[in-house]
């Protein structure tokens, strides 16, 4: 293997582009439900359908981007230049998305869909070269794993300056003009989200050109469909983003009625989650070192499960300091996994094309991306319908139904989904170990195919 290694000012440019994208990702785990029904006034039923029906939209979206990326290619690569053209659509979108017009109800629902679509049409058409470009940039796992530590602890900063910046700069504006700032604060985080593309785009290189397949979509998804540690990923992609967002998107509605905080106190528990995140990061890039990364992955998300229960069963109404520490220790064990699980895709791309003798990137990242879509709408729908269900009023105080379903869905409910997540990974067989030996031949291939596979990873 070549093991193209990245300067440090690399990987903080390829840090910057993920920091861009979680501007949007997290507004949509952290505030954007707690925006449409206490701030937008859109009823929590109606938030659950546009959340679901715009994920209908992605399962045409994704897997064309991903084709779109795998047929062109220009001067500045075959991914990179989607941060230049797309950078300033993206800021805008955000802007838009969290904007108030004043409008009659239905008016109000038609601005909701409207913006949501163009805000994830412009997050699926720069995600899904972000997502991609990690393959091209290296081929050394070690460096892969690196940089996507380098990501994630940039997105978790973004995340932090959503959830710190936000709702107080928000509060600046008065309770009666909470509206107008949301649309200012996420405005600013949009400007920034451009700016980061830009710095993203001029601080990478892609050095490694793939062949990619140019069969057709269905010829494409059969090969994707035979490769079983993908499907995994797949799986476990929609099983960990349903537990995280419905965690994230409640975490608002927590601070606020179950602990009875006010702006600043629901600031500081968003943020607490997010700076347990980042340090998590960089705990996890520590650990793999001198610890398998995959048993990192599968035992981190069983410990979240048992932390879930505990925070549920301990913390009661307007126990603040007991629940910041719990879901401090939440928030640092469920992201331990996250740099294990992006470098994973990229070899799992590898892994597809070492079993069938044929590559298929662009539409197994669309694919990954579709997946963490699909789970964001699937959650979003849960938290919508549940939020009905147990009667929520916005900006009332909540009866005792209503406070322990908050309880249950940033508890017990997302953690039976990290659950499923770590036991599904106890079916995924790329260690560190098993890459390097299918790379180095020590692994036999079982049909021709694979042999014609197994000569490309040993020329690597």
């Amino acid at each position: 293997m070549a093991g193209y290694k990245l300067s440090v000012m690399e990987k903080i440019g390829f840090g910057a582009g993920d920091m861009a994208v979680n501007v949007v990702i997290s507004s949509m785990m952290l505030i954007i439900t707690f925006f449409y029904t206490d701030i937008f006034g859109l009823k929590a039923a109606d938030v659950a359908i546009l959340f679901l029906v715009v994920r209908l939209i992605d399962a045409v979206t994704d897997p064309l981007m991903g084709m779109i990326t795998d047929k062109f290619t220009t001067r500045w690569g075959r991914y990179r230049p989607y941060f230049l053209f797309m950078a300033i659509p993206f800021g805008i979108s955000v802007f838009l998305t969290f904007s108030t017009p004043d409008l009659e109800y239905n008016g109000k629902l038609v601005w909701a869909y409207a913006t949501y679509i163009f805000v994830t049409l412009m997050f699926t058409a720069v995600t899904i070269p972000y997502i991609s470009i990690i393959g091209v940039l290296t081929d050394c796992p070690k460096e892969r794993l690196s940089a996507n530590g380098y990501r994630l602890f940039f997105a978790k900063i973004a995340a932090f300056l959503v959830t710190i910046i936000v709702p107080v700069l928000a509060a600046q504006w008065g309770e009666d003009q909470l509206a107008a700032g949301y649309q200012a604060a996420m405005g600013l985080m949009g400007a920034m989200a451009s700016l980061l593309f830009l710095f993203c785009f001029f601080n990478t290189t892609e050095r490694l050109q793939h062949q990619v397949e140019t069969k057709p979509f269905f010829s494409q998804l059969k090969l994707l469909l035979k490769n079983d540690q993908w499907l995994i990923l797949c799986a476990v992609c929609v099983t960990g983003t349903i537990g995280y967002v419905i965690r994230g998107s409640v975490a608002a509605y927590y601070a606020k009625y179950y602990l009875g905080g006010d702006a600043a106190l629901l600031s500081a528990f968003l943020s607490t989650g997010v700076v347990a995140a980042i340090l998590a990061m960089v705990a996890s890039t520590w650990i793999t070192k001198h610890h398998c990364k995959v048993k990192l992955f599968r035992q981190s998300q069983i410990v979240v499960a048992v932390l879930s229960v505990l925070l549920f069963v301990l913390v009661k109404p307007g126990d603040i300091w007991l629940a910041f520490v719990l879901y401090f220790l939440l928030s640092f064990v469920v992201d331990l996994h996250a740099p294990v699980f992006w470098s994973a895709i990229a070899e799992a791309v590898d892994y597809g094309e070492y079993k069938t003798g044929q590559r298929v990137s662009g539409l197994a990242f669309g694919g990954i991306s579709f997946c963490q879509k699909a789970g964001m709408g699937i959650a979003g729908f849960v938290v919508g319908s549940l939020l009905a269900f147990f009667d929520y009023q916005p900006d009332q105080v909540q009866s005792e139904f209503s406070l322990l379903g908050i309880a249950l869905m940033l508890s017990v409910i997302p953690g039976f989904f990290h659950l499923l997540m770590g036991l599904l990974m106890y079916k995924y067989k790329i260690t560190d170990s098993f890459y390097q030996n299918m790379g180095a031949g020590h692994l036999k291939p079982a049909t021709p195919e694979q042999a014609s596979a197994a000569q490309w990873m040993n020329a690597k």
